[in-house]
């Protein structure tokens, strides 16, 4: 995969084109990859008493879904390395 967890990326193709985010999860054996805030989907929980204190609401949650990890494209964090440096390249100074 040219994806992990935690890399920015563009979806290139589908009903969410033009999104960006970070990477949630990677599923290799399935080519997957869940990004957060693209491919919504609602998810109907039944109630039961597995949670914490013995109790869980049901209802219906939204989550991410995941999606095909050819429809998305790496995308360059945006952070400067050094703060230092790129100050003293915008006054011109020597280091």
């Amino acid at each position: 995969m040219h994806v992990k967890k935690g890399d920015l990326v563009q979806v290139i193709a589908g009903k969410d084109k033009g999104a960006k985010g970070h990477v949630i999860a990677t599923f290799p054996r399935e080519d997957r990859v869940v990004i957060e805030g693209v491919n919504m989907i609602k998810k109907h929980t039944k109630e039961s008493l597995q949670g914490p204190r013995g109790a869980k609401t049901g209802g219906v949650q939204t989550m991410e879904g995941p999606i095909h990890v050819s429809n998305v494209k790496k995308l360059k964090d945006e952070k400067p390395a050094d703060k230092k440096a790129d100050k003293a390249e915008e006054t011109g100074e020597d280091s």
